[in-house]
C-alpha cells in the first residue's frame, strides 16, 4: 500500500513537472514570435493545465493572452488575462502585457472607423472597456457611437443603456496655462504636466475647465435611435426619463426640443426652445435655431428677429446672416410672378413700378446686413449675392467693388 502511495505522489509530482516544462517551450515560441506553435503546445497539456494550482493555470492564461495579443484575438485576449488576473491576482509583467493588449485594441480600432468598419470597431471598443470597466468607460461611449455609425441600432442601444446603468457622464478636466513669451494659451495633456508648469516662471495664468457631460448626447441619440426604428413613444419617453431627473439641464430641454423637430413637431420644438432660452438668455444658437423653425413655420419677422438676436449674441456666426437674407428675400417670389403676369396696360404698368419699388426694397435691407457679412470674414456666398443685388439695382461701382473682391479669393 506504501509502495502505490509513493508511484502516486510520483506521478503527480511529474504531471506538475511536465506542465511547466511545456509552459518554458510556449514562452520560448512566443519570444521568436512563433504563435502558432506556442498554441498547440499549449493546447496539448490543455486537460492537464485544468487540474493544476493556481500559480500554473495563471501562468498558462496569461501566456495565452500574449499569444492572442498578437494575433489579434483580441476577445481570446482580453478572456484570458482576465482570468489570469482573477486566479493570480495583478502583478507588474501581467500589467504590461494589459496595457500593450489595450493599446493594441484601440490602434486597430482606430483603423477599422478609418477603413468605416464600424461593426469591427464598436466591438473592439467594448473590448477595451471590458480590461478596466472602471477607468475605460469612454471606450464602452465610443463603442456606442461606432455602432450608430454601422447603424447597428439594436448594439448601440445596449451599449447605452450599459452607460447609463453605470451612470457616466464623460465629464473631463481640461488644463490651459498661458505661455509668457507668445502670450498664447495652450492647453497641457496632463494634470502632472500642469502642476510641473504651474511652477515655471515662463507660463501664467493656469486654469481648469470641466468638459459638458455626454449624459445628454447619450439619452438624445438613445431617442433618436427609437424614432428612427419607428418607437416615437419609446423616444419620448427616454427624454421625459432624462427630464425627471434633470429638470434645469438646458441640454436636455434642447435634446427634447431636437427630438420634436426630428418628429416634425415644430409647435413643440419651438416650445421646448423657448423653455430652452428662459433658463440660457445668452446662447445664440437658441435663437438662431428658433429662427430656422419660425422660417419654417412661415413667420417671417419672428424669424429675422431671432437671427438678429443671434448675431448680437455671437457677430460671427455666418449662418444667422444669410439665413435672415433668404427669409427676406423669400418675398421677392411673388413679387416676380405678379410682375411677369402683368399686361401693357396703364394701370398694369403702375403695378408693375410699385412692386418694382417692393422689389427693390427687398434688396435694399438686405445690402447693409451682407456688407456686414463680407466685412466680418469675406463670405463668398455674401459676396456673390451683393453681386447680383447691385448688378440689378444698377449699382455698377458696388457691382464691380463685389466682382473685383470675388476674382481675388477664386485666385
Amino acid at each position: 500500500m506504501k509502495k502505490v502511495l509513493i508511484l502516486l505522489c510520483f506521478s503527480l509530482v511529474s504531471f506538475g513537472y511536465g506542465q511547466k516544462k511545456e509552459l518554458r517551450s510556449a514562452n520560448k515560441f512566443i519570444e521568436k514570435g512563433e504563435y502558432a506553435s506556442a498554441l498547440d503546445v499549449l493546447e496539448s497539456v490543455s486537460d492537464l493545465l485544468q487540474t493544476s494550482d493556481d500559480k500554473t493555470k495563471a501562468r498558462s492564461m496569461f501566456l495565452y493572452g500574449m499569444i492572442y495579443t498578437n494575433t489579434e484575438d483580441f476577445d481570446k485576449a482580453v478572456e484570458s488575462f482576465q482570468t489570469a488576473k482573477d486566479i493570480g491576482g495583478s502583478n507588474p509583467l501581467l500589467d504590461a502585457e494589459i496595457a500593450k493588449l489595450e493599446n493594441a485594441i484601440i490602434t486597430s480600432a482606430i483603423g477599422d472607423q478609418e477603413n468605416e468598419n464600424f461593426i469591427s470597431s464598436a466591438k473592439k471598443l467594448y473590448g477595451a472597456y471590458r480590461i478596466n470597466p472602471e477607468n475605460n468607460q469612454l471606450y464602452l461611449y465610443y463603442a456606442a457611437s461606432s455602432s450608430v455609425n454601422a447603424k447597428d441600432y439594436d448594439q448601440a442601444l445596449i451599449y447605452y443603456q450599459m452607460l447609463i446603468d453605470i451612470n457616466y457622464e464623460g465629464i473631463e478636466t481640461k488644463y490651459y496655462i498661458t505661455e509668457i513669451a507668445s502670450g498664447n494659451e495652450i492647453e497641457v495633456g496632463s494634470e502632472s504636466e500642469f502642476n510641473l508648469l504651474k511652477r515655471s516662471n515662463d507660463y501664467s495664468d493656469p486654469r481648469e475647465e470641466n468638459t459638458e457631460s455626454k449624459y445628454p448626447e447619450i439619452i438624445k441619440n438613445m431617442a433618436l435611435i427609437y424614432n428612427t426604428l419607428g418607437e416615437k413613444d419609446k423616444a419620448l419617453d427616454a427624454i421625459k426619463t432624462a427630464r425627471e431627473a434633470n429638470p434645469e439641464d438646458v441640454g436636455l430641454i434642447i435634446t427634447t426640443a431636437n427630438i420634436y423637430f426630428e418628429l416634425g413637431d415644430k409647435e413643440a420644438f419651438r416650445s421646448s426652445m423657448s423653455e430652452a432660452i428662459e433658463k440660457d438668455p445668452s446662447n445664440p444658437v437658441l435663437y438662431y435655431n428658433l429662427g430656422v423653425v419660425s422660417a419654417d413655420l412661415g413667420e417671417k419677422d419672428a424669424a429675422i428677429e431671432y437671427y438678429k438676436k443671434s448675431i448680437e449674441l455671437d457677430p460671427n456666426n455666418e449662418d444667422s446672416y444669410l439665413n435672415m437674407v433668404a427669409v427676406i428675400l423669400e418675398g421677392e417670389t411673388s413679387i416676380v410672378d405678379e410682375m411677369n403676369s402683368l399686361g401693357t396696360s396703364r394701370s398694369d404698368n403702375i403695378r408693375y413700378d410699385e412692386l418694382k419699388k417692393l422689389r427693390e426694397d427687398l434688396y435694399l435691407r438686405c445690402v447693409p446686413i451682407l456688407n456686414d457679412l463680407v466685412n466680418l470674414n469675406q463670405n463668398i456666398e455674401a459676396i456673390r449675392t451683393l453681386m447680383n443685388i447691385y448688378g440689378t439695382l444698377g449699382n455698377n461701382e458696388g457691382y464691380m467693388k463685389m466682382k473685383n473682391l470675388r476674382d481675388q479669393l477664386d485666385q
